[in-house]
């Protein structure tokens, strides 16, 4: 979908029951390995605390959703053209039970 303007970035963080050990290269290697990702992946961060990032400080402060933490690794948040914060789907939530949100967005000319 990258040519319609879909882009997907992986954050990976260690802070749900330690779910992403090893460095970001081990993570993105075992993770490449069993589902053969395409996407792109930055580095292991944290997302809650004094020590979260400030793009997650950022996107819990947005007007999507009710509770503003972040309770569990997956927690996606959908971006329009713009880089405003539109959709917050958490891990409960299977991505294609939000492809319509993705393909509304795709659909927007601008912002």
């Amino acid at each position: 979908m990258g040519d319609q303007g879909l882009s997907i970035v992986a954050f990976p963080c260690n802070q749900f029951l330690w779910q992403e050990p090893g460095t970001d290269e081990e993570i993105y290697n075992r993770i490449h390995d069993k589902y053969g990702i395409t996407f792109q992946m930055m580095h292991k961060i944290k997302v809650n605390g004094r020590s979260a990032i400030d793009i997650y400080k950022w996107l819990k402060s947005t007007p999507v959703g009710e509770d503003r933490s972040i309770k569990w690794n997956f927690t996606n948040f959908l971006l329009d053209r713009c880089g405003h914060v539109r959709f917050r789907h958490e891990p409960s939530e299977r991505p294609n039970e939000w492809k319509e949100d993705v393909l509304k967005l795709l659909r927007e000319d601008s912002c």
